[in-house]
């Protein structure tokens, strides 16, 4: 796992402060939140006029990390990130609940789970995780290069 200076994202800030170039939304723990993710993502980069490949990767990745934030602590809600980085997009799901430490694994070839986070190493540089500011849970985060196909 590659890891960045720029970790320092998915702090806690009043959202009438928000840097231009950045989103934050919470979303509760139930299954339609990866969705939900996934659309407010897009919205965003389409405003933002990102190119089409990082849109198409912003939204995988959000869905992947929200989804093993759900599944795999035990959270009341999530929060995420995208956040302009200059010639990146950092994408960060942070949880507020207990669970273990993201990490890839190798999937069986029969199983149903466990390649989300290959295919988060596989679209971004770098990403990392870092425990929550808050205290409990961690943060995940991607920084995909913003594409210029389209």
């Amino acid at each position: 796992m590659a890891s960045s200076s720029r970790a320092d994202s998915l702090v806690r800030h009043d959202s009438s402060a928000l840097p231009s170039g950045c989103l934050r939304f919470r979303l509760p723990a139930i299954p339609t939140s990866a969705a939900e993710a996934r659309r407010l993502t897009r919205q965003q980069l389409n405003e933002w006029r990102a190119p089409s490949d990082t849109c198409d990767s912003a939204q995988l990745v959000i869905s992947e990390l929200v989804t093993n934030a759900l599944r795999h602590t035990d959270s009341d809600s999530v929060g995420c990130e995208v956040r302009l980085l200059g010639t990146l997009l950092r994408v960060a799901v942070a949880s507020d609940g207990r669970g273990p430490r993201a990490v890839p694994r190798t999937a069986g070839e029969d199983d149903e789970n466990g390649r989300g986070l290959l295919l988060v190493c596989s679209l971004a540089q770098v990403w990392g995780v870092r425990p929550h500011d808050a205290g409990a849970g961690h943060v995940v985060w991607a920084d995909l290069p913003l594409a210029t196909g389209g």
